[in-house]
């Protein structure tokens, strides 16, 4: 009997294109919540909005992007890559429905959670990235693919800070706790783990065709040195945040990043914005480190939240959308190229994430600040929503 394969099925599935792969729903749904999100945030900080969640206003806003902004982001990349190494049928139709239905399940639910109850509203948000873990590992190993359920560590590591999260935010202290810093680091261990494969891969593929030269140095002992100080780093960071030693094992880390990045080749790539905003926004992985580094050795200079809007909005932020737009951009048949609406997108996520890394520090007010920087957030992920829909809700070429 013959197997159909994973192209085979893409082409013969008959329903509604944005649950025909992975990718499609929970792009659309990550963009779409970083402008809803970043709105509702600024009403909130404003004093114009009071959204009856049981979560305080910073640990909602934290919470909606580190726990529900990232997971979705994971969701499309895993359900679309997976796959690929399984040589399985990808989850599709329903069972991916209901999936990012239970993804959007949980975003209402901590917005009306003083309405609902806490306790409800916790088990529908936790049950999301518990089914992802579920599906994901179902997948992989039916596909004996056993080598990627290393896949699988971030999003349970994402679970575990989500559940400690939840019970920090019902004693009333979650924003700058143990979970949100467990949750950050698993997303910046992915962004330098996934991020230190595909920049040089990208990097030197596009390189041997328009500017033949100096390639990236290949993945080796020095970025296995790096990724292992930026482990110690983050787990010194997420247990004892304001120790001397956390301090100097992040400045490490961040003069080893740099140095890293340095590696592979990023300034040779300037005719490619598309290619080059992935070294850009990897560069905001060492800035955090050596921010968090300045923060715990000269407090009075650099205040923690500096260094903690530098992995957030810049490394999080712009390495998300940098990966979502060329994904979409791949598996819809388009080029991979940054067309001039695509520019201006990215543009102003960068612009956004730098406002806010320097909020404190310009001669304005602070709240002014901080909302005209989610402005330009919004008007960057509204960019994404706005020129990608037709891309992610409509059919991909008969030959994709």
């Amino acid at each position: 009997m013959a197997t159909t394969t994973t192209a085979e099925a893409r082409r013969t599935y008959a329903g509604p294109a944005l649950f025909g792969f992975g990718f499609r729903p929970f792009f659309l749904l990550a963009a779409i919540w970083a402008v809803v999100s970043m709105i509702l945030w600024i009403g909130m900080l404003s004093g114009h909005l009071a959204p009856p969640s049981h979560l305080s206003m910073i640990d909602w806003h934290v919470h909606s992007l580190l726990f529900g902004f990232v997971p979705s982001v994971i969701a499309g990349f895993l359900m679309t890559a997976i796959p690929n190494w399984t040589g399985r049928m990808p989850v599709y139709g329903w069972p991916l429905a209901l999936l990012a239905g239970l993804w959007l399940a949980g975003r209402a639910a901590l917005l009306v959670s003083a309405a609902i109850g806490p306790v409800p509203a916790i088990v529908i948000d936790l049950s999301f990235l518990a089914a992802l873990a579920a599906v994901a590992g179902r997948e992989i190993a039916a596909g004996r693919n056993w080598r990627n359920l290393k896949v699988l560590v971030p999003v349970l590591v994402l679970l575990i800070a989500n559940g400690i999260f939840h019970v920090e935010a019902l004693g009333g202290a979650a924003a700058s706790g143990l979970g949100m810093r467990l949750g950050l680091s698993a997303a910046l261990f992915l962004i330098m783990l996934v991020g230190g494969r595909i920049i040089p891969s990208f990097t030197r593929n596009w390189l041997a065709q328009h500017n033949p030269g100096r390639l990236p140095v290949p993945f080796g002992r020095f970025d296995a040195a790096a990724l292992a100080t930026a482990l110690v780093a983050l787990s010194l960071w997420v247990a004892v945040p304001a120790s001397l030693v956390t301090a100097l094992a992040c400045a490490a880390a961040g003069i080893l990043h740099t140095y890293r990045l340095v590696r592979w080749a990023g300034h040779r790539t300037a005719r490619e914005p598309l290619l080059l905003v992935l070294h850009i926004a990897y560069a905001f992985v060492p800035a955090g480190f050596l921010l968090t580094g300045l923060a715990g050795l000269a407090p009075a200079s650099i205040g923690a939240s500096t260094a903690l809007h530098a992995w957030t909005a810049g490394a999080v932020g712009l390495m998300t959308l940098s990966v979502m737009i060329r994904a979409t951009r791949g598996h819809s048949g388009r080029a991979l190229t940054a067309p001039p609406g695509t520019v201006l997108i990215l543009g102003a996520v960068l612009g956004g994430a730098l406002l806010r890394i320097a909020a404190p520090y310009l001669p304005v007010d602070y709240q002014t600040a901080i909302a005209v920087s989610g402005t330009i957030w919004v008007a960057g992920f509204g960019g994404f929503v706005l020129v990608y829909w037709t891309a992610l809700c409509r059919r991909p070429l008969p030959t994709q």
